[in-house]
C-alpha cells in the first residue's frame, strides 16, 4: 500500500496510525541504543510501526518474533525492571494440535524472556521449562528482519531513495544485515545464537529440544548493531547483564536518595529517577539526559537542560555534563541552512542516515530561540548548587557568547524582546511549544514574525541576572552593572507590551506588529521561574493558572477550555505537561504562594498513581 503522508502545516509533523493507538509498548535503553516491544517481548512489522531496535537514528531490526509451534505464544506477564535495566517476558503455550487433537495443554510449557541492551548489543536469554508429566518435543523459532529505516522514515518522513541492502548467512548461528547509506556509511546487524539452530535462513531461525517432566533448556541470542566498523565481540550473557546493571549504579551513586513516611510517594520519586538514569546518555563531555523515546532519542539543548535544572538538587553532575557538552556545540558562526548564530545554543544534534546527507536539517540544528537563555541560566544555578569556580571559570567564555547572544542576535528588531522567524527548513515555532499551531491570536488565526513568546522574555531576564552574578564572581563588576540595568530595563518594558488586565494573564506572544496575542496559556507561568513578574501581579497570574479552565485536578493544561484552538488531545493547545508544571510550581514558590504550588505539586502526584 502507498504510504499516506499528511502534513499538517509542520514539515515534520509526526503521523499518527490507527493500528497502532492501542499497543502497548515495552522500551528499553542503553547509550545511543533503545528498542521499542510489544508486551509479548515482540517486534512486530505492522504498516509503519514505530517498533525496532535502534541505534544513533537508525532501525537495526525492524523483525522479532517469537512463534511457538508456528502460533504465538500465550502471554502471562511482561514487565521492565523498576531500574529498566531488564525486559522480562513470561509466556505458556495454547492448545497445540495434531490435527483435531490436542496433544499438548495449554499451560504445559512456561517460556521465560529476558532481554536487555548494553554497548550497541541486544542480549536476550529465552528459557523453556515443561511442567507437564510426560515428554515434550519443543519447537519454537524466531523470525527476523532489518530494513535499517532512519527514524525520520519511522515518523513518517517519505524518501526519494534509498541506500543498498543485503543479507547473508555467516554460520550455522550467525546471519549478517548489511546497508550501505546514501552517506557512504556501512551499517549491519549481526544475529547470533546459542546453540546452533537446527535450521538457519536469512529471515528466521528454527530450535527444537526434548524437555523431560520438569526439564528445562536455555537459549541464547544477541543482535549486533555495527556502525562502521564492527564492534567488540558481545560478552556472555550474565557477564553484560551484571555490566548493565553496574552502569546504572555508577550514576545512582552520585544521587541524592530521597524517602518519606508515603510509599507511594517513595514509588513516584524512585521511578522518576529510574526513568531519568534510563535517559541520560554518556557523551565525551560527561551525562547528557536525551528526550525522549522513540522520536527524540537525541541531544536536545532545551530538553536537557531543563531535567539538569530539575536534577540539579539531586545530581549536579548531569548539569555539567549537559553545560558541557552544550558549550562544546554552541554556534561559532552564521549558517542559516542550521538557523545557526555566533553563541547560539543548538536545539538538537541527529546522528541517522537523513541527517548526514541533508536530507532533514538537524545534523546540529539550532532553531531554539529558548535554550540560549536557558543555558545562561542552568550555568547560574549549577554554581549555587555547587560553587564548582574552576568549571564555572572554564565555561565563562560560553556564558559570555549566549550572553552576546541574546543583545545582538536574538533581539530581531532592537525593541529589546527576544523574537525568532521562520527558518528556511526548519521549525515553525521555536519555543518549546513548537507545533505549527501553537502561537495563534484570540480568534484562532496564526500571527505573523517576528514571534517574540513570552516565556522567553522572562528567560532572558533571569539569564542576564544569572549572568551578573556570574560576572561579579569573576570580577568584571562593569559586565555585571550592564546586565543589572538591561534586566531592570526588560522588565519595565515586558510589563507594558505583555500584560493584558482583562485576561488577569500576560499574552502568549507579540506578533511582528507587536500586536498581543490575547491568549491565555500555560506559558507565562516560565516567567514566574525566571523572576520577571512584578510581585502584584504574580498573585493574580497563579490564581489565573490554577482557576478551573485551566488546572484539572491532575495539572495546568498549557491552554485554557475557552480558548479558540483549545484541544485537550493536542500536544500543545490543551494537555498537560509534567515539566511545564514544574516550572510553574518553582516560579510559585519563587513568589512566596506556596499554596498554590501545593496544589499543582498534588495533583501531579494524584495523576502518577494511574501510570
Amino acid at each position: 500500500m502507498e504510504r499516506e503522508l499528511v502534513r499538517i502545516k509542520d514539515r515534520y509533523y509526526i503521523l499518527a496510525r490507527s493500528p497502532r493507538v492501542d499497543v502497548y509498548c515495552r522500551v528499553l535503553k542503553h547509550g545511543e541504543s533503545f528498542g521499542v516491544f510489544d508486551r509479548h517481548g515482540d517486534i512486530i512489522p505492522a504498516g509503519l510501526g514505530e517498533q525496532g531496535l535502534y541505534h544513533e537514528g537508525t532501525r537495526f531490526l525492524s523483525r522479532l518474533e517469537f512463534l511457538l509451534y508456528e502460533a504465538r505464544p500465550s502471554l502471562l506477564s511482561s514487565t521492565v525492571k523498576e531500574d529498566n535495566s531488564l525486559f522480562t517476558v513470561d509466556l505458556t503455550n495454547p492448545d497445540i494440535f495434531a490435527g483435531k487433537r490436542i496433544f499438548i495443554p495449554k499451560g504445559s510449557l512456561h517460556i521465560l524472556r529476558t532481554k536487555f541492551l548494553l554497548d550497541g548489543t541486544y542480549y536476550e536469554r529465552v528459557e523453556l521449562q515443561n511442567f507437564a508429566p510426560f515428554p515434550i518435543e519443543a519447537s519454537f523459532s524466531f523470525l527476523f528482519d532489518a530494513d535499517f529505516a532512519d527514524i525520520f522514515e519511522v515518523r513518517g518522513t517519505r524518501r526519494e531513495r534509498r541506500g543498498r541492502r543485503t543479507e547473508e548467512v555467516l554460520d550455522r548461528r550467525t546471519v549478517l544485515f548489511r546497508y550501505e547509506g546514501l552517506d557512504g556509511v556501512l551499517r549491519g546487524t549481526r544475529v547470533h545464537f546459542t546453540p546452533e539452530p537446527k535450521e538457519l535462513t536469512p529471515s528466521g531461525a528454527l530450535f527444537e529440544t526434548r524437555l523431560a517432566p520438569r526439564g528445562r533448556a536455555v537459549f541464547f541470542l544477541t543482535i549486533s548493531f555495527e556502525y562502521g566498523s564492527p564492534p567488540s565481540r558481545p560478552l556472555p550473557y550474565r557477564k553484560a547483564l551484571l555490566r548493565a546493571r553496574g552502569s546504572l549504579k555508577e550514576l545512582k551513586e552520585g544521587t541524592c536518595e530521597i524517602f518519606t513516611s508515603n510509599e507511594q510517594f517513595n514509588a513516584w520519586l524512585h521511578r522518576s529517577l529510574a526513568d531519568i538514569f534510563m535517559m541520560v546518555t554518556e557523551t565525551p563531555f560527561g551525562p547528557y539526559p536525551y528526550a525522549g523515546i522513540p522520536w527524540f532519542s537525541a541531544a536536545f539543548g532545551r530538553d536537557g537542560i531543563i531535567t539538569a535544572l530539575g536534577c540539579l538538587w539531586v545530581n549536579p553532575e548531569i548539569a555539567r555534563g549537559v553545560l558541557s557538552f552544550l558549550a562544546a556545540t554552541q554556534a561559532r558562526e552564521f549558517d542559516p541552512e542550521r538557523e545557526a548564530e555566533p553563541g547560539k545554543i543548538v536545539h538538537e544534534i541527529r546522528k541517522g542516515e537523513m541527517a548526514s546527507t541533508g536530507e532533514i536539517p538537524f545534523a546540529q540544528y539550532y532553531g531554539s530561540v529558548d535554550a540560549t537563555p536557558l543555558f545562561v541560566i542552568l550555568a547560574g544555578e549549577y554554581w549555587s548548587r555547587t560553587h564548582d569556580r574552576a568549571f564555572i571559570e572554564g565555561l565563562w567564555p560560553s556564558i559570555q557568547r549566549a550572553l552576546e547572544w541574546i543583545s545582538e542576535y536574538g533581539d530581531l528588531d532592537g525593541d529589546g524582546f527576544i523574537e525568532y522567524e521562520q527558518g528556511s527548513r526548519g521549525l515553525i515555532n521555536k519555543g518549546w511549544k513548537d507545533s505549527a499551531s501553537s502561537v495563534f491570536h484570540a480568534d484562532g488565526t496564526l500571527p505573523q514574525g517576528p514571534i517574540a513568546l513570552v516565556e522567553v522574555q522572562g528567560y532572558a531576564y533571569a539569564a542576564k541576572a544569572k549572568g551578573a552574578e556570574l560576572a561579579s564572581l569573576l570580577g568584571d563588576e562593569e559586565m555585571a552593572r550592564r546586565l543589572l540595568r538591561e534586566a531592570s530595563a526588560l522588565r519595565e518594558r515586558f510589563e507594558e507590551a505583555f500584560w493584558c488586565e482583562e485576561l488577569s494573564t500576560y499574552a502568549l506572544a507579540l506578533d511582528g506588529e507587536k500586536r498581543p496575542c490575547r491568549v491565555r496559556a500555560s506559558n507565562p507561568g516560565h516567567c514566574l521561574f525566571g523572576g520577571i513578574v512584578s510581585r502584584e501581579r504574580a498573585l493574580a497570574l497563579g490564581r489565573t493558572l490554577l482557576g478551573r479552565d485551566f488546572f484539572t485536578g491532575w495539572g495546568i493544561r498549557t491552554l485554557a477550555s475557552t480558548e479558540a484552538l483549545y484541544n485537550p488531545l493536542s500536544y500543545h493547545n490543551g494537555s498537560v505537561w509534567p515539566h511545564d508544571n514544574a516550572m510553574i510550581a518553582y516560579g510559585l514558590c519563587r513568589y512566596g504562594l506556596k499554596d498554590l504550588a501545593l496544589r499543582i505539586f498534588k495533583g501531579l502526584f494524584e495523576a502518577s498513581t494511574f501510570f
